[in-house]
């Protein structure tokens, strides 16, 4: 009996065994499967991005891409997947994947044709589609009217409107090149520039041609990518903050416009064993303005060509724009013409947002970002030169531009030839201050003496010249409230270009 008793405790004790065995295997069996969904995945990468180990690399993501017959693969983490997975433009294709090695065998679609545009075989399948369904509305629309025609015997009979349907045609003609692509992202002047992915690509095929400028904050360079040349500019480690901020802006915010640089890309390298901070943009051979104005002299119209452009330039970067792609407002907190280019139309473009200021009325936010870098101290108010300038209200930052945009006014009106006088270039205060004058120097001059620079008498000889002299001078009140908005100028300037057309008109027609 005794034999049985503890035959059956041993019995019992190896079944509660075992169970507890195949218990500890099935939690460690869940663990490593849940261990494995939070995990990173190991992808196949195959780039030149830095980011590969022995052909792999972990990642939330694996991708593969296909950009003008450049094939890349490799991963990224999961705060990019919306940016970069739902991208979709002609000469691109992405695929994106969330398995270990799913990226491995990925080629570009058997439907992409010669030029990296995917053929959509579909398209005839949706005509058919649409056209069942419109026959069918129609059908539907024309059997309802008719019933309630019978119906109302004895009302009166509505006249019934066609309503035309516009269809979008497709344009005729070759697929567009990569500068079309270019126009295509950044045509009036800038905007967002291309995706990502394909700026971090493109920034690695540029070839560096000739330096066309060298400060204290960096180099410019003109270089070539796809046989077009694009403007390079190369931050300096002490600027690192600039080139943040000009990439976040440039990123994030609707840009485009005539009159503001184009960007294109942005990218961090590593040359000769240092990281290169990039920034890719338009290439405007005639370099900045206060370059242009050192050889060059211009006839009242081109002066007012000029001056109006910088005026629409800076009215669109402090307009907030509230509408499915929001624009806020922006200062730019640096404006001088080092930092305007001159296009060969006779046009300006304003350049360098590294110190810009932020502003959304409708999203209640104020983002003076967070460089330590200060202004052009030539061109500061004088409610920062004695800092009275209130830094919680976006209105301030504004009113310093304006200050600054009498400034630019005023170099390109020294440099317009007015009855066979042309005066040389000179920055703003030359003869009041040093050539690199100090915070307190300026101050005395700007804030105690209440000094302006001095006007030739020949402007105000000129229609023209008479007007944007009256406007410099609106532009340096002391009282930062009672100085014009960018709005103002450009309209007036505006207002003085058409007035100026029809005098010339006029004049050609009485000859």
């Amino acid at each position: 009996m005794s034999v049985k008793i503890i035959g059956v405790k041993t019995t019992e004790m190896g079944s509660s065994a075992l169970l507890t065995v195949v218990l500890l295997g099935a939690f460690l069996w869940i663990s490593a499967i849940h261990a494995d969904d939070d995990g990173k995945r190991l992808c196949t990468c195959e780039n030149d991005k830095g980011t590969c180990v022995n052909g792999t690399c972990r990642g939330d993501y694996c991708f593969y891409t296909w950009v003008h017959k450049h094939e890349e693969w490799g991963c990224f983490s999961k705060e990019y997947y919306r940016e970069q997975c739902f991208t979709s433009f002609k000469r691109y294709y992405i695929s994106c994947c969330r398995e270990n090695y799913c990226n491995a065998n990925s080629t570009p679609p058997p439907t992409i044709d010669d030029d990296g545009e995917v053929k959509d075989t579909t398209r005839l399948e949706l005509w058919i589609a649409l056209s069942l369904l419109l026959l069918i509305t129609t059908a539907s629309v024309c059997g309802l009217v008719l019933c309630l025609r019978f119906r109302r015997a004895h009302g009166r009979l509505k006249n019934l409107e066609d309503h035309d349907v516009t269809m979008l045609k497709v344009p005729n003609g070759e697929d567009p090149t990569y500068g079309d692509i270019f126009d295509e992202f950044c045509t009036s002047g800038s905007g967002t520039g291309l995706p990502y992915l394909v700026q971090r690509t493109m920034a690695r095929q540029i070839s560096l041609v000739q330096c066309v400028g060298k400060g204290r904050y960096g180099e410019v360079w003109r270089g070539t990518w796809m046989g077009e040349s694009v403007a390079v500019k190369i931050f300096s480690s002490r600027d690192e903050q600039s080139w943040y901020r000009e990439t976040e802006i440039y990123n994030t915010v609707q840009l485009r416009h005539d009159n503001i640089l184009g960007f294109i890309a942005s990218d961090m390298t590593s040359k000769n064993s240092s990281t290169q901070l990039w920034l890719v943009t338009h290439f405007h051979e005639l370099g900045s303005l206060y370059d242009f104005l050192q050889y060059s002299s211009l006839e009242p119209e081109s002066c007012l060509r000029m001056c109006l452009s910088v005026a629409c330039g800076l009215v669109h970067l402090h307009t907030e724009i509230v509408s499915a792609q929001e624009k806020p407002a922006i200062a730019h907190r640096d404006l001088k013409s080092r930092n305007i280019l001159v296009k060969r139309n006779g046009q300006c473009c304003i350049a360098d947002l590294g110190l810009s200021v932020i502003h959304s009325q409708s999203q209640d936010y104020l983002d003076v970002g967070n460089n330590p870098r200060v202004g052009t101290k030539r061109y500061m108010a004088p409610e920062v030169l004695d800092e009275t300038i209130r830094m919680d209200v976006f209105e301030s930052y504004k009113q310093t531009d304006i200050w600054a945009l009498g400034l630019v006014f005023w170099e390109i009106s020294r440099r317009t030839i007015v009855n066979g006088i042309v005066e040389e270039y000179r920055p703003p205060f030359f003869d009041l201050v040093p050539v690199d004058p100090s915070f307190e120097e300026m101050k005395k001059v700007v804030c105690v003496d209440q000094q302006r620079p001095s006007l030739h008498n020949r402007l105000h000889s000129h229609p023209i010249l008479t007007a944007i002299v009256k406007i410099m001078k609106e532009c340096w009140y002391q009282s930062p409230s009672a100085r014009l908005t960018a709005l103002r100028v450009r309209k007036t300037l505006s207002k003085l270009d058409t007035d100026s057309d029809f005098s010339i008109e006029k004049l050609k027609q009485d000859i």
